[in-house]
């Protein structure tokens, strides 16, 4: 786990010498819902700011179902609908992205460190954007496809077998590969990569709070851009 955010960093830190900087804050609460031994729904909300906090940039709902085939490994599948701010000129508004997403996660612990993989596909529906008597609108859809690989490690800074509570770092990194053709996003095979890690605080088994910084690098079709971000979550498991 180390080894492979050590690799990514450097590999990150390489390409970002270039890149646009740009500075923002995300907010997210990631909350599971058990409703039986094998399903349990999945509810999340994520806002995120634009460059310098001056605005609100995105505002994520993403809802889903999983199904648990065992304690380590599940399947999931939901629907994301993404209000996200564009420029055109001197005109700005929000525009609706859909998204239909399908994923493995699997977990497991080295020794009383707990890991998570995640496998996740996107069927992206991306709204394209027109200024109609000076506002901007949607004029229909352009679709996409994405890959996401995310690993995820929780470390318990205590020495309990058991962590049902207490502080803890978290070390996570998420890959983003898009796939097909790429006409409608930035014409490349590689989209973005997330490199995290946090401080939080388990209160119960079934809540945890945590705050981080986050280095999203982004591919775009001409300029990259290199977001540092500082993240507040919570993660509900009810």
């Amino acid at each position: 786990m180390k080894t492979f955010v050590l690799i990514t960093s450097i590999f990150m830190i390489s390409f970002s010498l270039e890149a646009q900087v740009q500075n923002s804050g995300w907010l997210a609460s990631f909350n599971t819902l058990k409703l039986n031994n094998k399903f349990s729904l999945h509810a999340e909300v994520q806002v995120r700011s634009g460059d310098k906090f001056e605005n609100i940039q995105t505002v994520i709902l993403r809802p889903g179902i999983n199904y648990h085939i065992t304690k380590t490994l599940s399947a999931s599948m939901g629907y994301g609908y993404v209000s996200g701010r564009r420029n055109i000129g001197s005109i700005s508004g929000y525009l609706g992205e859909h998204r239909l997403w399908q994923q493995l996660t699997y977990n497991h612990k080295l020794k009383n460190i707990s890991a998570a993989h995640r496998l996740r596909f996107e069927e992206r529906y991306l709204p394209n954007a027109s200024i109609i008597n000076n506002e901007l609108k949607r004029s229909g859809f352009s679709n996409a496809y994405r890959l996401r690989y995310f690993l995820r490690s929780i470390i318990p800074l205590n020495n309990k077998p058991a962590f049902a509570k207490g502080m803890f770092t978290a070390l996570q990194n998420e890959i983003f590969i898009n796939t097909g053709d790429g006409d409608a996003v930035n014409g490349k095979l590689f989209d973005q990569n997330r490199l995290y890690v946090a401080i939080g605080y388990r209160l119960s088994p079934k809540f945890d709070i945590e705050t981080g910084y986050m280095n999203q690098y982004v591919s775009g079709r001409i300029n990259d851009a290199n977001n540092h971000i500082i993240q507040l979550a919570v993660y509900k498991r009810l």
